[in-house]
């Protein structure tokens, strides 16, 4: 089955991630279904991008089971695709909801040094995941609002995320505690121990997101250096396979794997570099052949064939996080994300392998129209 089918299939059968509670899964194939309208011009996409949607978006911009006072930093994912649903159809009701997600920033907790917390049950608390959940919509809301200041609120805080959870060795930890309260918490640093691959594709898409949507200025020039720099990590760490590991550092780790979702998160951020020039030169070259590359192993290695005659997105990490869930402790080790079950047809896998998928046909589009 190609990918095309397989999206199509997977979007046809789609159910409300949490029973139709907006939210951040939810909103992962959101975005890979308007980044699949983009590219393709088949309306199919935003026939499917709409009925899972609306149902979900009151006339007046309520969105359902959304609480802002949860101050649930992935709850304004989902919110990206209504600035491109507002000026496709005119419906005043998707902006009206993208001011209610934006009324939670302007009172979400942060930190002294100005980031959100990721969620005020994970208090104090800065995990890289948010910043792909929160700082994109900050800067489309900003653009669409005439809200500069937002815009430069939301560079400051990556430059100051990525900071605080640098790793001295390359690359950045999944989560730093400001209070020192959490056990998984070096008590010097703040950092936790261990580099989570998904973390770190989350952390690329919001780089390379923010990046590509601001102009090429001196506001910019650092965390534009940065991002390239972790793109060439990346591209460095990329399996012989054409994928990247789930504990991204320790290939040799027993029971270690190459995990579908990180996988797919890289490929789109090191598609869109390439294609936006965020990369260039030989750089740029070695990112759409390192995208493309994990594009193919994705689709040839990790799309299965059921008896049925469907297809699943196999080796997806289901869920990892820090600190208490559940009645039980995240310590943040390498160990610990080797626990957590893998499986199949996740929102957050699927989802980033429609975005990556959209992305390579539209470097392909491009190439044809060069030639």
């Amino acid at each position: 089955m190609n990918a095309l089918d397989y999206f199509e299939q997977f979007a046809s059968r789609y159910q409300h991630y949490k029973g139709g509670s907006w939210c951040y899964e939810d909103g992962c194939i959101y975005r890979g279904l308007q980044l699949l309208n983009e590219a393709t011009g088949d309306k199919r996409w935003d026939d499917h991008l709409h009925r899972m949607a609306d149902q979900q978006i009151g006339v007046d911009g309520v969105l359902a089971g959304y609480d802002p006072q949860e101050y649930n930093i992935d709850h304004i994912l989902a919110g990206r695709v209504l600035f491109p649903m507002a000026e496709a159809t005119g419906d005043s009701r998707y902006l009206k909801a993208a001011r209610h997600l934006a009324g939670q920033l302007e009172t979400h907790p942060r930190i002294p040094a100005g980031n959100y917390w990721h969620k005020k049950r994970y208090p104090h608390q800065l995990w890289l995941d948010g910043l792909y959940m929160g700082l994109p919509f900050q800067i489309e809301y900003a653009k669409a609002t005439g809200r500069p200041d937002l815009i430069c609120d939301a560079l400051q805080q990556l430059a100051t995320a990525l900071a605080l959870t640098e790793n001295p060795g390359g690359l950045y930890f999944h989560g730093y505690d400001d209070s020192r309260d959490q056990s998984w918490a070096d008590p010097v640093t703040g950092r936790s121990p261990a580099l989570w691959g998904r973390s770190l594709g989350w952390l690329a898409m919001a780089l390379v997101d923010c990046m590509t949507m601001l102009p090429k200025d001196e506001a910019t020039a650092s965390l534009r250096k940065r991002t390239v720099t972790m793109l060439t990590d990346v591209m460095d760490r990329q399996t012989e396979n054409g994928l990247w590991m789930q504990v991204f550092d320790a290939p040799d780790l027993a029971g270690n794997y190459e995990e579908t979702s990180a996988s797919a998160m890289f490929a789109y951020a090191l598609l869109k570099a390439s294609r936006l020039n965020l990369v260039t030169g030989e750089d740029g070259h070695r990112a759409r052949r390192a995208g493309s590359e994990a594009l193919e192993a994705l689709i040839k290695t990790k799309l299965e064939q059921e008896a049925d005659g469907t297809a699943t997105l196999c080796g997806i990490v289901h869920v990892a996080g820090l600190g208490g869930f559940d009645g039980n402790y995240r310590d943040g080790s390498p160990e610990y994300y080797l626990t957590e079950p893998v499986v199949k047809d996740d929102a957050k896998g699927v989802g980033p392998l429609m975005m990556a998928y959209a992305e390579r046909l539209l470097v392909d589009l491009e190439q044809t129209d060069e030639g």
